[in-house]
């Protein structure tokens, strides 16, 4: 097995010393801090309190709305410039 040397702030390494069991190497630690720590991206779904959950469903709304009034401006400017070329076309 190899062994890699790792930089880290003093402050890091007191913290992590600090969270070391008795006759835990460094390795073990480390091993075990990352085991406690799931990367699955689910994990604390459902964790907003009703008001945030409201708040958050606010903002997406008003998100989705300003898009949707954006893109049928868009819409309507892009009808109005087809058009006229559409009129250029009959009357040439």
């Amino acid at each position: 097995m190899g062994t890699k040397t790792i930089g880290l702030r003093d402050d890091v390494y007191e913290r992590l010393k600090s969270r070391k069991r008795e006759g835990e190497s460094f390795t073990d630690l480390m091993d075990r801090l990352m085991d406690e720590t799931t990367p699955d991206w689910r994990e604390g779904f459902g964790t907003l309190s009703e008001g945030e959950a409201d708040e958050l469903e606010s903002f997406v709304r008003e998100s989705r709305e300003a898009t949707a009034e954006g893109l049928s401006t868009r819409q309507i400017e892009a009808l109005g410039v087809l058009s006229e070329v559409d009129d250029d076309d009959e009357t040439a």
